[in-house]
């Protein structure tokens, strides 16, 4: 009994020493690479359970969508010293995680994502000036994540966004770019208060001279109408005298001079005998008239 019992601990033992040594498991979302006395061997392990050698070791490589935010800072296309709070998504491809680890290791943030991310930061900020900068963010965090995809493509690293989060100036130029915007605004609001005298003299001016063109075409109008009726008085006066005119006959002319005689004879006579002309007396004429 007792042999048997020092064989069953034995075994227990041996399963567990087989369980801790020669097995291993790789989270989901993690890629295992196997090394052998420090050797990287060329194949990768998935999430599960596996067993290895009591001499291997499986080292995790994250391949899930990682954060790290960066802090830096940078000048501008016109010598103005920024500090730039940001962030940068990224994530290994499984393919290639033991090139990675065997190139630059676990710490490959720090020692390649890191440092090259402030180099082509710098870089993309030098380009503008500090006033282009701000309105330009995201411009400048997608001219980023293009510099760093290519710069880390070769070693498997994707670069999914990259996030210019704040921008720090300094004082004399926060300060400055504030008067300059004062000045903007009380410019803008002289211009617009200028274009609307403007508009409003332009718009007395439009009133007057409708006013006048109504004006003058009323006077127009009556001078018009003044026109006609004096060419209507006259047509009609010139009818009525043609049609006197046309209706004076040479007996028309004796009735109305017997008619007007006043039955008086001449009072003075010229001439002699049979040749006696009788002459008016035109005084007399005047007065019975």
């Amino acid at each position: 009994m007792k042999k048997g019992l020092i064989i069953l601990i034995a075994a227990i033992v041996l399963v567990l020493l087989v369980a801790t040594t020669c097995t291993a498991t790789v989270q989901t979302g993690y890629t295992g690479i196997v090394t052998t006395f420090g050797k990287v061997e060329d194949v990768t392990l998935e999430a599960g359970l596996h067993f290895k050698s009591p001499f291997q070791r499986i080292i995790p490589m994250d391949n899930r969508e990682q954060k790290s935010t960066f802090n830096t800072e940078a000048f501008s296309s016109d010598i103005q010293q920024v500090q730039i709070t940001g962030s940068i998504n990224y994530a290994i491809n499984k393919s290639t995680a033991m090139n990675l680890f065997k190139e630059v290791g676990t710490d490959y943030f720090n020692k390649l994502v890191y440092p090259r991310m402030l180099e082509i930061t710098k870089g993309v900020f030098s380009k503008y000036t500090a006033e282009n900068l701000v309105a330009n963010r995201q411009k400048l965090s997608e001219s980023i994540r293009e510099g760093l995809d290519n710069e880390l493509d070769e070693y498997g690293i994707n670069v999914i966004s990259v996030s210019i989060e704040n921008l720090d100036f300094t004082d004399a130029f926060t300060d400055a770019v504030e008067a300059k915007q004062v000045a903007a605004q009380k410019k803008l609001q002289a211009e617009i208060e200028q274009n609307q005298m403007t508009m409003e003299t332009q718009q007395q001016a439009e009133r007057k001279r409708i006013n006048a063109e109504a004006e003058a075409n009323v006077a127009k109008i009556n001078a018009d109408a003044d026109a006609y009726a004096l060419q209507v008085r006259s047509e009609a006066e010139a009818e009525a005298n043609k049609k006197i005119a046309e209706s004076l006959t040479e007996n028309l002319i004796r009735f109305n001079e017997i008619k007007s005689w006043d039955g008086k004879l001449p009072t003075y006579m010229a001439g002699q005998g049979a040749t006696t002309v009788p002459i008016l007396n035109m005084g007399e004429t005047e007065a019975a008239q």
